[in-house]
């Protein structure tokens, strides 16, 4: 498998490169890598098309996993550094920027920053040695 994360995050067309399901897996792996670091994870979009798809798929991955995910709808990158280096918490921007509408991205922010590398490879590691991870009931996140 080629690795996931590039210079800033996950870029790839929608429906080929960056599908649901590895939204849904990349929140699943978030959730399980930071459960317990972190009380909550937050995303925020940008106003393409595809971000509603992402968001969803995204947040049911974390919450499958037992993080509870909040939605902050529609700011810039920026905002939602500073809300995760101000509530020392965990989030996701998904947008692909200056890239034409077919493609977006998927961001992962901690305490204000982009996550580091290691953090990175830890987290695709999880998508590639253990895909998918349900937590029991009662540890399910909220959304």
């Amino acid at each position: 498998m080629k690795k996931l994360f590039g210079t800033d995050g996950i870029r790839g067309v929608i429906n080929e490169e960056l599908t649901a399901e590895l939204a849904m897996k990349l929140g699943n792996a978030i959730g399980r890598y930071y459960l317990g670091k972190y009380s909550r994870f937050i995303i925020a979009k940008d106003t393409r098309n595809s971000g509603d798809l992402l968001e969803s798929a995204m947040a049911a991955g974390a919450a499958s996993a037992g993080m509870n995910v909040e939605f902050a709808g529609v700011i810039p990158t920026p905002a939602l550094a500073y809300i995760t280096k101000k509530e020392n918490t965990l989030g996701a921007v998904i947008s692909a920027s200056h890239n034409p509408a077919v493609y977006n991205g998927i961001k992962v922010l901690a305490k204000g920053m982009k996550i580091s590398d290691e953090d990175e490879v830890e987290i695709e590691n999880l998508i590639i040695d253990t895909p998918y991870h349900y937590t029991v009931f009662s540890g399910v996140g909220k959304t």
